[in-house]
């Protein structure tokens, strides 16, 4: 069974706030099981417009993958998300 990936491109509006977001997903990524892959670090933008923030998470499928994002514990550190940045999160399957 393919793993599943959050793929998260972000731009951080409110960095004073943002750790609250970090510290408020810590519990829908243990009880699902997520594997940070990439947060933050060095990048090099090749082609096209970028954000200053990437995320790649593993789950162990597509769809825990899904049930962690629409997790009560998930919609409550997403919400502290929104509030103190901008960006486009992505739900991908991945290759066998």
């Amino acid at each position: 069974m393919p793993k599943g990936y959050w793929i998260g491109h972000v731009d951080v509006t409110n960095a004073e706030n943002y750790p609250e977001y970090l510290n408020a997903a810590r519990p829908a990524y243990e009880k699902y099981g997520a594997e940070l892959i990439v947060r933050g670090g060095k990048y090099e933008a090749m082609e096209g417009e970028v954000r200053s923030r990437h995320v790649v998470i593993a789950f162990e499928s597509y769809e825990q993958a899904h049930a962690c994002y629409n997790s009560p514990e998930y919609t409550a550190a997403r919400k502290i998300r929104q509030a103190n940045a901008v960006g486009e999160i992505l739900i991908v399957e991945g290759a066998e």
